[in-house]
Formats: structure tokens, sequence, C-alpha cells
């Protein structure tokens, strides 16, 4: 055996190097020389470790989960519009009523004179506001995490002026002649529901009695609107959520109250809001949409909302935003009719 076939023998058992023309740059003196290399330190200095830190293997979802609301139904219900602006302060509804008499005709008879008589109903409107304010470190700390905090925040304000104008649009402003719809002191008072055996919630009643209470309502609405309202007119019928879930309940004959609304009041319409629970118990409230030719009522803001100027701080900056309702604008009262305890 020559001596480069003895040095490959060597390199390739000894350092495994089995690339034959990497043997020649290795010389034959070295193919045993095990104190090569033996200067370097052979025990650790460094803490032994076996693993990497935990953020590196955290992930973060960039899908943001909201947490959500109560849903906000007053303008649904009624529906919505601008009066004034948010310089207006107050306002004046008008309502204008026919009168007169007639008498026997004669030629030379001057009896029976007609007239009208005009009221002005007053509303009061309610302003109010809310801060937006974020930092320069602030935004890119968030932005790290790949959140656009500016805008969260501008969301925040939108929803916070809206969930506040909702709530006015039910209950309106103590202190002030701004009402709302469930509140308003020119609504009939609440009806109570038929007694059956000692049961008046729709929870311990069949379908039949729940059907029979909202009948009731409908009396009480035509008897209040003086056969202005029919069966086959526009309706809304309003409830929780809770008191909907009863009209799932089927009669005996596998029909359930919403088919037998659906088919004995076409037009009618059943809106839910968490509103119409309250502390005194479940409340249905009956609006006819329209008598004659108007309108009944609706929800009614100066403004929506109003972006004042972005003020810049030494390293922020900060905005305002307002708003201003008039709650809720009951034009016919005698359109609406609730029932308390279902």
């Amino acid at each position: 055996m020559n001596k480069f076939k003895q040095h490959y023998a060597t390199a390739s058992r000894d350092y495994g190097i089995i690339l034959p023309g990497a043997q020649a740059y290795l010389p034959p003196e070295y193919a045993s020389d095990f104190a090569l290399a033996m200067d370097a330190q052979p025990n650790l200095v460094t803490v032994s470790n076996s693993g990497v830190p935990a953020y590196f293997t955290n992930y973060v979802d960039p899908e943001l989960i909201r947490v959500l609301v109560t849903p906000m139904k007053a303008a649904q219900i009624l529906g919505e519009t601008k009066k004034g602006d948010w310089t207006t302060l107050t306002t004046q509804f008008p309502i204008v009523e026919s009168a007169g008499d007639t008498s026997s005709y004669g030629d030379y008879n001057n009896n029976g004179m007609v007239t009208a008589n005009a009221n002005w109903v007053p509303r009061q409107s309610y302003h109010y506001q809310t801060h937006t304010r974020w930092g320069e470190r602030e935004l890119d700390m968030y932005g790290a995490a790949r959140i656009g905090w500016a805008a969260e925040l501008n969301v925040a304000s939108a929803l916070v002026l809206n969930k506040f104008q909702n709530k006015s649009y039910f209950y309106g402003i103590e202190g002030l002649q701004n009402y709302g719809l469930l509140n308003d002191p020119s609504l009939s008072a609440p009806i109570t529901p038929i007694d059956v055996g000692g049961k008046l919630k729709w929870d311990d009643k069949d379908a039949e009695a729940i059907y029979n209470d909202i009948v009731k309502l409908y009396k009480q609405l035509v008897s209040q609107t003086k056969g202005h309202v029919e069966r086959t007119d526009a309706m809304k019928l309003n409830m929780s959520p809770l008191s909907e879930a009863n009209l799932t309940k089927t009669n005996q004959y596998k029909v359930n109250v919403a088919d037998l609304l659906q088919k004995n009041f076409p037009g009618m319409t059943i809106e839910t809001a968490v509103e119409y629970s309250s502390d005194a118990g479940e409340v249905v409230q009956l609006i006819a949409e329209r008598l004659g030719e108007n309108d009944t009522g609706y929800c009614a803001f100066t403004e929506k909302m109003r972006a004042h100027a972005v003020v810049t701080e030494s390293s922020a900056w900060h905005q305002k935003k307002s708003a201003g309702t008039w709650g809720a604008i009951i034009r016919q009262p005698l359109a609406y009719v609730q029932m308390l305890g279902v």
C-alpha cells in the first residue's frame, strides 16, 4: 500500500473524510495526531440551555375580537330624522284641530261655522360629548402589535355616542322636556295581560293565551284610534328578545303564535329591544305606524356626530366629538298601546 492509500484509509477511518479531493490537503504526518485542536475549552462557560425564549414561539392572531354590546334598536323601531342643528335649543311641534258646527239650511240663515285650533308642543334638545386621545409612543407600541390604535379609539367614540343616543330614544333626558318611546307622558297607561287561571306571564301561558294577549292589545289600539286602524294596516309589535321567544309556542294544531300573527295581521312587524325588559316586568308595545297621512312618531337628533378639530399636543393628540338628541317624538300618542307584565 503506497503512502496516499494509507493516508486516505487513516483519514477516512479517523476523521470521516471521504472526499478524495480533500485528502490531498491533509498531510500524512497528521493522520494519527490526536493532539490537534486539543487547546479548545472542553467545558461550557455559558449556562446549559435546550430551548428558546417563549415569546419566539408565541403567535398573535391579527383578527381582533371585539366585545359585543346590546343592539341599538330605537331608530329601527320608529325611524330617525334630523331636526335643527347643534345651535337649536328648543323646538315646537304644531298640532292643528278642526272644529265647527252645522245648521239647517235657509236662504237667509247665517248659522253654522267652522274653525280650527292650533297648539304647539315644546321639546328641548340635549347635547353631549366625548373625547378621544392618543399619544405618539402609544400608537407605536400598539402598532408593534399590529393594532391601529387611533382607528380603534375613533370606533369607540362613535359607539359611545350611538349608545347614549339610543338610550335617549327610549327614556329621554331627565329634567328636560325630552322624552322617550317608553316614558313619554302622553302615552296611555299600560294594560295588563289576560289572567288565565292565575297566570299572567307568557312563560307560563300556552300559545293560545299569548295570542289572545296580543289581540287584546290590538283591540285597545282600535278603541284609542276610534277606527283609524284596521287589522291589515302597518303596525309594529315591540318586545324584549325574552318575550319574543314565546312567539314560537305552538297550539294543538302545531301552529305557533308568530304564524297566527302573520296570517291575521299581515301588516304587523315584530321588533325586539332589550329595553322592553324592565324592573316592573316585561313590556309589549303595539304601534300603528301611520294615522291618516302622518307618521305617528320618530326618533330625532340635532347632530348625529360632530367631529371637532384635532388638537395637537407636544407628543399627543386629542379630539372632541359631540351629538344632540330630541328623544322620541310621539306625534300621535293614541297610536301607541302597551302591556306590562307579560
